[in-house]
């Protein structure tokens, strides 16, 4: 990869070190195969796409093809185009002051042309980090032709140059993003007649602004998100520009809830701690969001689905720590009835479900909790709970019930060390995780059918026995 040498700062100086010029796409393919070759990490922080998607990606940027990345909200389509920049040399030589990153070995506009033939090897030459090498640009309704390649600027008419000159040209974010890489977001949501100015872009790799006798050989990978077409009713990708690009990628949400809870830690800012069991549920809850009928399958249900729950849940217990004055906060299964009227305006449903929206979330929820109860407690002897309630005792917990009181409550129940193994805390829990153990088999027998559970105006939650 090409490094920053503190004395090379002329064209001589450039040519004297050995410096060879590569195109973006280049510079893609060798430092992608170098870091196949040496074992190095191709794209940090892309979680669940290893053996389908990133494949597909790399094949792509081997080819030398411009890609759209196609699916629905949330599943990290932007996360992987950005990732793409680590993979371009960590500094390129440009001409210094130039507006589209002209390499000094190819200058492109008149100015830079003259400024080479003036200076020659004294021609002054800078250097630019690849985080300085990428665009990016949300397709939007009023986004315009001028916006992304460029259009007379009044200011430089003026000054008193001509409307012939090229030089009176601004230009817009594709061409000021040369020998990096464009990004454009949403693409079927640019108006089809911006979208045929892409057209030169993708196929003869220049651009035409307005009727100017100019043309830019611009270097860079373009590459476009979009939703299935049948998600989104706003627009299409038009049929000439579809075909200019070179790979097509889906992408899609994760496919195993190991893979969902490693996204949700990776991504989740957690201002409390929330114990795994508590994680999995919102892991298992968004999947089952996902998986519903009732749920609009077309506009999908994205990953930050799972990330805000997490997040809620977490503050619901530090809120509770804050209200009760714990030192601990520590999430329990029953801060995530808090995820259910939260988010549920990130879920689009089917039309006859009107109305029943908090009722689907919250049998989903139950749901995710049986399934993790099952999952993490499976056989475990749970009769010391049983025992908890029995001859007409009460359990009392809920969001305002500190975890001293909830312990208070149940004192030594054989079978609790067991339990909080299973759920991973270590020989020496604290008072909060050991509630959120409790809280947590409280929960699962009642969803199992082996107590019972009401709920007081106050928002505490009674169990007792079933019988």
């Amino acid at each position: 990869m090409t490094s920053l040498p503190n004395t090379v700062r002329t064209l001589g100086e450039l040519r004297a070190s050995g410096h060879e010029h590569r195109t973006v796409k280049q510079e893609l393919r060798e430092n992608l195969l170098a870091r196949m070759r040496d074992g190095t990490p191709r794209f940090p922080g892309i979680v669940g796409y290893d053996g389908t998607v990133l494949p597909e990606v790399e094949r792509a940027l081997l080819a030398g093809h411009d890609l759209v990345l196609l699916g629905e909200r949330g599943q990290g389509k932007t996360r992987v185009i950005r990732s793409l920049v680590e993979l371009l040399d960590e500094w390129t030589p440009v001409i210094a002051g130039s507006e589209l990153n002209e390499h000094p070995y190819h200058p492109l506009t008149p100015a830079s042309r003259r400024l080479v033939e003036e200076l020659g090897d004294e021609l002054p030459v800078s250097w630019l980090h690849r985080s300085m090498r990428y665009g990016e640009k949300l397709a939007t309704p009023d986004t315009s032709v001028g916006d992304l390649i460029g259009d007379v600027d009044p200011i430089r008419v003026a000054q008193g140059r001509t409307l012939g000159d090229p030089e009176t040209i601004h230009f817009g974010l594709v061409p000021r993003t040369n020998r990096g890489i464009f990004a454009v977001n949403e693409l079927p949501d640019l108006a089809e007649r911006i979208q045929v100015s892409l057209l030169n872009v993708l196929e003869e790799r220049d651009i035409q602004v307005r009727g100017y006798q100019l043309r830019l050989p611009l270097d860079l990978l373009l590459v476009a998100s979009a939703n299935p077409e049948d998600y989104t009713n706003r627009g299409r990708i038009i049929t000439p520009l579809k075909d200019r690009f070179g790979a097509e990628v889906r992408t899609h949400y994760p496919l195993e809830l190991d893979l969902e809870l490693a996204l949700v830690r990776q991504e989740a800012q957690l201002v409390a701690e929330v114990p795994e069991h508590v994680l999995e549920v919102v892991a298992r809850f968004a999947r089952a969001v996902r998986d519903s009928p009732s749920v609009d399958a077309r506009s999908g249900v994205s990953a930050r689905f799972a990330i805000a729950g997490a997040e809620t849940v977490a503050a619901s217990a530090l809120r509770r720590a804050g209200l009760l004055g714990e030192r601990e906060a520590v999430a329990r299964v029953g801060d995530t009835s808090s995820v259910v009227s939260t988010l549920r305006g990130k879920v689009e449903f089917e039309s006859g479900e009107e109305g029943r929206e908090i009722e689907v979330l919250a049998h989903l929820l139950r749901t995710a909790s049986a399934e993790t109860f099952r999952a993490r407690l499976g056989g475990l002897d749970l009769s010391g709970f049983t025992d908890l309630v029995a001859d007409g005792a009460i359990v009392e917990t809920g969001d305002l019930v500190g975890a001293a009181d909830l312990l208070r409550q149940v004192g030594t129940v054989p079978g609790l060390a067991k339990v909080l193994e299973r759920l991973g805390f270590d020989d020496a829990p604290n008072a909060g995780q050991a509630a959120a153990g409790i809280e947590f088999v409280l929960e699962g027998l009642h969803l199992t059918r082996r107590l019972s559970k009401a709920m007081t105006d106050e928002g505490r939650t009674l169990y007792g026995s079933r019988e």
